[in-house]
């Protein structure tokens, strides 16, 4: 098997395994920002949970529910984990930065690898909805008003 098989197959492991056991499914307490994101054309849904540090700037817990494909849980329980202990600001700056690399304008290798392994769904404009869900639902809730 040559490296690029290998990677792809290291790839596809890790997605599987972040959908069937996801490590931020849940809701955040308290819950400062709730956010519904839904793709009618295939039934996914994601409810997000936020919880700010006490000056409202610091993402202290991310959580989600909801169903929908394996990239689409991926997706959400990834995004959770980096987006923890970040500003506002960062979040979204990450949020438009990995929708870049889904639509194959930058490679994250160097600043947010973990991510990278959604960089072949860039390959497959049709799932590229799937992987952003939870991150256009992280965005709204974000760009909200209290």
């Amino acid at each position: 098997m040559n490296t690029q098989n290998h990677l792809r197959n290291l790839q596809h492991q890790t997605i599987l395994e972040r959908a069937k056991y996801p490590q931020n499914r849940g809701k955040t307490n308290p819950i400062d920002r709730y956010q519904i994101g839904d793709n009618p054309l295939c039934g996914d849904r994601i409810e997000l949970t936020i919880k700010f540090s006490q000056t409202k700037q610091i993402i202290e817990d991310i959580k989600f529910q909801g169903k929908g494909c394996v990239l689409t849980i991926a997706s959400a329980d990834l995004m959770a984990e980096i987006l923890l202990g970040k500003t506002r600001e960062e979040a979204l700056e990450i949020t438009e930065k990995f929708r870049q690399m889904l639509k194959g304008e930058i490679s994250l290798s160097d600043n947010l690898p973990k991510l990278n392994i959604f960089q072949g769904v860039s390959q497959f404009p049709i799932r590229i909805k799937c992987v952003l869900l939870s991150w256009h639902t992280l965005k709204t809730a974000l760009e909200s008003p209290n």
